[in-house]
């Protein structure tokens, strides 16, 4: 909890945790509850979107922690692979720091103003899912929006004591390299939510082996699910819209990846959050992690001839 939040605790009831907390809210829903004292707000802007201590400093939510991603340990290197789930017991000295405690309801703040910085906060989100931590929401347009809604902003830092965070690890969310192997086998439907330059083959991920995907993986990029003007939000009437095409059989699993497993939480969100599918995976360390290792296949469709060249070894 904040200092902000703790000195408004003084002038108001404890409240019990919100029963029912949406997937993504809008200014108006936080606005209405920023004095609860159960609300932690994380705000998880970062060099991605121009946004730091900085521009934290210089404006935020009132109550608002500086959680900025990657500037704080949301990721980190396991084993060689780049932007990995952190240890749980890291994650909650991480959580525990910034103020939470189990019985909070978490508002992760992206910036709002591109879809990659959407992902910092659906990564965020899937953290704490991950960590059995159902009680957290998305403010849709991040700050941005907040600013369009003119509710007034803080300056300057907050003080912020620590609590105690405790995970409860749901292991099943957590995709690895041994459960996409063989996918289809295994009732795998592999989804590819990079921009469709990576899907292709034509770029790749500067930690990546080689270029091209996952045999057998459809392209659903995470792009498609946002509308924009001068603040860029994930459109829930777009998801429909943004899966056609993409064929789910009954039984089989959805599993998202992209290069790091950033974008991919985006697509995860969508299925998993919004469209309501059971059991979503995020396969975590994606194609840094599927390439690292030259005995697993990877295909590269070749623009203009429309053929699929599996490669052994790059």
């Amino acid at each position: 909890m904040t200092g902000t939040a703790l000195m408004l605790a003084t002038f108001t009831t404890a409240t019990p945790a919100l029963a029912e907390t949406p997937a993504l809210i809008d200014p108006a829903w936080l606005a209405d509850r920023l004095q609860h004292d159960d609300i932690a707000i994380l705000d998880v802007r970062s060099p991605i979107d121009d946004g730091d201590a900085t521009p934290f400093v210089e404006g935020h939510i009132p109550g608002a922690v500086d959680a900025g991603y990657p500037r704080h340990s949301w990721r980190s290197e396991q084993s060689g692979i780049i932007g990995k789930m952190p240890p749980v017991d890291a994650l909650e000295s991480l959580i525990g720091d910034f103020g939470v405690g189990n019985d909070d309801t978490v508002v992760i703040v992206p910036a709002g103003t591109g879809p990659t910085d959407f992902g910092s906060a659906a990564r965020v989100y899937w953290t704490f899912q991950a960590l059995g931590h159902d009680q957290v929401t998305i403010l849709n347009g991040g700050y941005q929006a907040w600013l369009e809604a003119e509710f007034g902003v803080a300056k300057g830092s907050e003080t912020v004591v620590s609590d105690d965070f405790e995970a409860d690890l749901q292991t099943e969310m957590i995709t690895t390299s041994a459960d996409v192997e063989n996918a289809e086998e295994r009732g795998v439907q592999l989804i590819d939510a990079r921009p469709s330059e990576y899907y292709e083959g034509n770029e790749k991920h500067p930690a990546a082996r080689v270029a091209g995907t996952i045999p057998g993986a459809e392209s659903v990029p995470h792009q498609r699910f946002f509308s924009n003007a001068e603040t860029w939000r994930f459109d829930s009437e777009r998801v429909d819209t943004a899966l056609e095409g993409l064929s789910l059989s009954d039984g089989q699993r959805p599993v998202s990846f992209c290069n790091t497993g950033h974008w991919a939480t985006t697509t995860w969100f969508a299925l998993s959050e919004v469209r309501g599918i059971d059991n979503v995976g995020l396969y975590d360390g994606s194609m840094v992690e599927w390439t690292a290792d030259e005995s697993r296949p990877v295909a590269v469709a070749k623009q203009g001839l429309a053929r699929i060249l599996d490669f052994l070894g790059g």
